[in-house]
């Protein structure tokens, strides 16, 4: 794993040679695609500069080549696409002028007209009427304003709808309530259950009460969003008529488990209401008028709508193509797309108020793999789902791609799709996770899949909000994905409330991680979750007013017992790779024989050298499934910490710690989270 952030780093001292570039064209909203891309004589498109800078590598010229882009707004209406013969080029602003790519509309300000005084007024409750603006999109030309759908879990990751975007920050369709939910009263129905194998359309029938649903009359385009069944799997599902009379309410489609009201996260509240717009920053869109009504901020200096679909920049086997300073922003769908590219990055960049993820790397399923590709620097928040989709590598051989997330910042994603978008979602085989900050999330801030990642010197915070029986850190379901490692994060203030919160979630039968020398402070209702793995090990690490330090259980050997049967989940993940053959069963020996060693039980999940400080109940479970050794040292007082009042976890020389667990190795707290090398 070393060897491998080694000659990461490496190569992204050679892509950043290559993204000097020493042939610039220049580009600017005032130029022309005419001109001959001089700086007195720029081009106006980045389209027209790709071509230009193609045309001299075909003359002969030699690479590297840069283009410059003069300060300003660049508007996208499609994506850009970079191929294969698109190599070693730095695209940049010039002299860090500010450039922005933005896939929206920017309204002037002064179209926003007030409702007061039109007839528009009367559809809005008096006490809002003064605060609503309105523009008339259509008189505008603007007539593509998205449909709103199901989202959430079990959905496809889809380009949003439109948004509104007000002063730069996002808006949101105008809900009830503002910022809380409603318990799911009794359930009269409780729909198809297609989990069940019910694959019928019948929506679900709940009662609610008060009155507030009577006022909602202007729109038949109603959505409520909730955890309707189990806190992790959230929807969005379109309403039938209510029924203001009995007080019931019907969906127009069903939730995947059904609708149940017998948990404290069985709640959920309605949008694009009209009605309802109320506070800052809701708005609702009449697509029948295409009138969009938004609240007054009181300051409006700025609105955007969101209208591109697709991705701003996409590098299709790209090799050596530098992106270094820009902001992509307003658009509905992904920010940036790597596909079978090598050594690309995406540095200094700011990605926000995007519909979807910000960032996706990731090989196409025949051809060539992509390597050695990064997001460096960057910030990334706002967006509608995730922060960086980081894939690569091929499991089959277990070849890394080298491919990278690093120093960046991540936070306040899933706007609009809640759940299973974490800020990192790292796949494939070989990849790197490594000083950035990702924090400010109902669910995941990392969740894996594949081999042989490293996640290492983050700083995960204030994830989990709204979601239970989950993990900061998840990954599972798939007993070959092994040989990845987490070490030297500062796992901190994890989830809300709600119970069966983790910062390192093993789920269902999850094996084969090793976790050194983090930092464990407040970090979920139990710390970590190993449920029915085995070849877990947990060394070195510090745990700090932690209710729980391990919760461990056989799930695989009662509930979940089904998983192991042939031709059922375990044997269908093996039947993608070769478990008993090289190289997997040369890199896992356990791996090799897991059928022969009573998988049902876990087994050599081993936690050694931990210190626990004031942790309520230290292992949850039969502990026979937990080699726990007689080094780790569990104490209520401080064992010596630089300034535990000001959270630095940092351990004196004179700490307790080094004198009574043996071998246990000062951890760098210091260098956790950005900019912190």
């Amino acid at each position: 794993m070393i060897d491998m952030r080694l000659q990461f780093l490496f190569s992204v001292f050679l892509v950043s040679l290559s993204c000097m570039g020493n042939q610039p064209v220049y580009v600017s909203t005032k130029g022309n695609d005419t001109n001959d891309g001089s700086l007195k004589h720029p081009l106006l498109t980045l389209e027209k500069a790709r071509d230009v800078i193609r045309q001299k590598k075909q003359s002969g010229e030699k690479e590297p080549f840069s283009i410059l882009l003069r300060g300003g707004d660049y508007y996208f209406t499609q994506t850009i696409e970079f191929e294969a013969q698109d190599q070693n080029l730095s695209i940049a602003p010039y002299k860090n002028e500010k450039v922005r790519f933005t896939g929206g509309i920017s309204i002037d300000p002064s179209q926003a007209k007030p409702i007061r005084g039109t007839k528009k007024e009367m559809l809005f409750p008096a006490t809002s009427r003064q605060h609503i603006l309105m523009v008339d999109l259509k008189k505008l030309g603007i007539s593509n304003y998205g449909s709103l759908k199901q989202v959430g879990f079990n959905h496809p990751l889809e380009p949003s709808w439109m948004e509104i975007f007000i002063n730069g920050k996002p808006g949101h369709l105008s809900r009830w309530p503002n910022d809380s939910t409603v318990a799911i009263g009794k359930v009269l129905e409780k729909g198809s259950i297609a989990s069940d194998g019910d694959t019928g359309n019948i929506g679900g029938r709940f009662q609610y009460s008060g009155n507030r649903p009577s006022n909602w009359k202007m729109s038949d385009d109603i959505w409520i969003f909730g955890y309707f069944h189990y806190g992790w799997a959230d929807d969005a599902i379109r309403l039938a008529p209510i029924d203001t009379v009995a007080k019931i309410i019907t969906t127009m489609q069903p939730h995947l488990y059904g609708f149940f009201s017998d948990k404290e996260w069985n709640r959920w509240y309605a949008y694009n209401i009209p009605e309802e717009i109320d506070t800052p920053g809701e708005y609702y869109i009449d697509r029948n008028e295409g009138i969009a009504y938004f609240y007054d901020p009181g300051n409006l200096t700025k609105l955007e709508i969101s209208v591109l679909e697709k991705p701003f920049i996409s590098l299709k086997q790209s090799f050596g193509v530098c992106f270094d300073g820009i902001t992509f922003a307003c658009s509905r769908g992904i920010g940036v797309e790597m596909i079978s590219s090598q050594q690309c990055i995406l540095r200094n960049c700011i990605l926000h108020n995007l519909g979807s993820y910000a960032v996706t790397i990731y090989d196409q399923k025949e051809g060539s793999t992509g390597k050695e590709n990064g997001v460096i620097g960057c910030s990334i928040f706002d967006t509608g789902a995730g922060g960086v989709q980081l894939s690569g590598g091929d499991r089959h051989q277990l070849e890394a791609a080298h491919n990278s997330v690093q120093n960046c910042r991540i936070y306040n994603y899933n706007r609009i799709y809640r759940t299973y978008c974490a800020g990192v979602k790292i796949m494939g085989v070989g990849n790197h996770i490594a000083h950035c900050e990702i924090y400010d999330s109902p669910h995941f801030a990392i969740q894996l899949s594949g081999n042989d990642h490293l996640i290492e010197y983050n700083n995960i915070h204030d994830v989990c909000q709204s979601t239970e029986d989950t993990g900061a850190f998840y990954y599972g379901r798939n007993p070959s994905e092994r040989g990845n490692q987490i070490q030297y994060n500062f796992f901190h203030q994890i989830g809300s409330k709600l119970p069966h919160v983790s910062a390192i979630y093993h789920d269902d039968g999850a094996c084969g991680l090793t976790v050194t020398g983090n930092i464990f402070y407040k970090a979920g209702s139990w710390t970590s979750q190993i449920g029915g793995g085995s070849d877990n090990s947990y060394t070195n690490n510090i745990f700090i007013d932690c209710p729980i330090g391990f919760a461990v259980d056989n799930r695989l050997d009662n509930w979940a017992k089904d998983w192991l049967l042939p031709e059922n989940l375990y044997e269908k993940s093996f039947q993608e790779i070769q478990h008993n053959k090289p190289p997997y069963s040369i890199r896992y020996p356990e791996l090799a024989k897991y059928w022969k060693d009573n998988p049902a039980l876990p087994k050599r999940n081993r936690v050694d050298k931990n210190v626990f400080v004031r942790v309520g109940m230290i292992v949850k479970g039969n502990k026979k499934w937990l080699e726990f050794s007689d080094n780790n040292l569990i104490t209520n007082e401080d064992p010596g910490f630089v300034d535990e009042k000001e959270q630095n976890f940092s351990l004196k020389e004179s700490s307790d710690i080094f004198n009574k667990v043996p071998g246990f190795q000062a951890i760098p707290f210091n260098k956790m989270g950005c900019n912190n090398f």
